[in-house]
């Protein structure tokens, strides 16, 4: 008898039937009522606009057509696209902007991280200084270096010329060869700091003790980096990057404002080329379907952005 009370009681405890998810929400109802005001924000702000460019992109919309006539065509938009010689040339333009930018503002800022992160004398105006290019407005900085980079009375190019490293004043920005990767050197030169910043944070948590040990034990200064400081510095190096390629592949103001996509279509990336299409040629329909590519790439690197966050989290719960 007290085996099959034993059983029954089990039975009792492990088929408990659990509330739904609808019976706990409205529990929690008055819980909701706090972040309604938020909710329907981003419903208007953002779920809105989301469901009206998915829509778009399936319409054609010739230029001088009113955008309530616009013509269903399904996945021709798509099509055309992918289908595009400019399509796949705006898109290495993209990969090489994001990339590189990307890769070398992370190295320039891990260095100047660690170069600061020693105790020297003038360490806090240098560090104010290095930390100038990010806080200056972008569009300022555009423009400032679209005078420097000037093909008739650039100040880089006339120092080159006083220099004699070369006869004539280069064209920076107006060759179809020079033109990315000038503007890949201003955009470096405007994100490394964010990067430094981030990894002199992190810097501040690897354990000084470990440090300490290993230069007692006899290791050298690389030795140190490669297998204490590096391993610490993991997490938030993964969410740095990801932050600037984010930033980078939805980077406008730099390439817009120096070169509008020119010459020859040769520094256009995507978020240059989608504005052209949607403002320039009136083409509504083929930039949606630009975009909802666009917005499917950020939210992929938006999803490892998040999983290296919760990584660093439970990492931090379990020291």
């Amino acid at each position: 008898m007290t085996t099959v009370a034993g059983h029954a009681g089990l039975s009792r405890k492990h088929f408990v039937v659990q509330p739904s998810l609808l019976q706990q929400m409205w529990t929690s109802r008055a819980d909701y009522l706090y972040v309604l005001p938020a909710i329907v924000v981003m419903l208007v702000v953002i779920a809105y606009p989301i469901y009206y460019t998915i829509d778009l992109s399936f319409f054609k919309t010739p230029p001088g057509l009113q955008l309530r006539d616009k013509i269903f065509v399904g996945v021709d938009n798509y099509t055309s696209i992918l289908s595009s010689e400019v399509f796949w040339r705006v898109t290495l333009n993209t990969v090489i902007w994001t990339v590189a930018s990307t890769l070398i503002a992370f190295v320039l800022g891990f260095g100047s991280a660690l170069a600061l992160h020693r105790d020297f004398a003038g360490r806090a105006v240098l560090r104010a200084i290095l930390i100038i290019p990010w806080v200056i407005s972008a569009v300022a900085a555009s423009y400032i270096w679209k005078w420097m980079y000037h093909s008739d009375f650039g100040l880089i190019g006339a120092v080159l010329v006083q220099l004699g490293i070369v006869d004539t004043q280069p064209n920076f920005i107006d060759n179809i060869y020079s033109v990315l990767p000038s503007l890949i050197v201003v955009n470096i030169w405007r994100e490394f700091p964010f990067a430094m910043i981030m990894m002199m944070a992190g810097l501040q948590t690897v354990p000084e003790q470990l440090l300490r040990a290993a230069r007692v034990d006899g290791a050298s200064a690389w030795q140190r980096f490669w297998h204490i400081t590096l391993p610490h510095m993991a997490g938030v190096s993964t969410v740095t990057i990801l932050l600037l390629a984010v930033a980078n592949f939805n980077s406008f103001i730099i390439p817009w404002i120096m070169t509008g996509g020119g010459p020859s279509n040769a520094s256009h990336i995507w978020i240059t080329h989608i504005y052209e299409l949607a403002f320039g040629r009136q083409r509504w329909g083929v930039a949606a379907a630009y975009s909802v590519l666009l917005f499917i790439i950020l939210m992929s690197l938006g999803y490892f952005y998040v999983r290296a966050l919760s990584a660093n989290e439970k990492k931090e719960q379990g020291a």
